[in-house]
C-alpha cells in the first residue's frame, strides 16, 4: 500500500533534498516528488512526499502540518488518489460567435454596421 502525502504551501526555493532531509526526521522516505512547471522548470509549491508506513504517515502528519519551514507553514495530508483525466486531446469547448465576440461588455470601439445602403447621405437616422 502506498503511503502517499500532499506537501502543499512550500516556498519556490524548497528542493525535493530539502523535502527529504525535513521528512527523514519523522520517519522512512521512501520517495519524494516536487512538482514543477513544465515549461519553466518552477516549483508549483507543492510536492507528494511517500513514507514506508502508515506510522510513519501519521508522525508526518502531526509533527509537520502548520510547522514554519522556510518561512511558509506546511500543509502537510494524505494524498488523495489521482483522478482519471478524459483523455483524447481537444480544446475545451465555448467561444465561438461572430468576429470572436462572446459576449459581455461594452462594444463601443468596434465598428457599426453602415445600415444606410442609399447614396451620399452618411449620416445617422434617428
Amino acid at each position: 500500500m502506498e503511503y502517499k502525502l500532499y506537501v502543499g504551501n512550500l516556498a519556490y526555493s524548497v528542493t525535493e533534498t530539502d523535502l527529504q532531509t525535513l521528512f527523514a526526521e519523522v520517519g522512512g522516505v521512501k520517495s519524494v516528488a516536487l512538482i514543477k512547471d513544465k515549461f519553466t522548470g518552477q516549483s508549483k509549491g507543492f510536492a507528494f512526499v511517500e513514507m514506508e508506513t502508515q506510522q510513519d504517515m501519521e508522525k508526518a502528519i502531526s509533527a509537520l502540518n502548520g510547522k514554519d519551514f522556510q518561512s511558509r507553514a506546511l500543509s502537510v495530508s494524505i494524498a488523495r488518489p489521482r483522478e482519471e483525466r478524459s483523455g483524447g486531446g481537444g480544446f475545451g469547448g465555448g467561444g465561438g460567435g461572430y468576429n470572436n465576440n462572446r459576449g459581455g461588455g461594452n462594444d463601443r470601439n468596434k465598428r457599426k454596421p453602415n445600415n444606410n445602403r442609399g447614396g451620399g447621405n452618411d449620416r445617422q437616422r434617428w
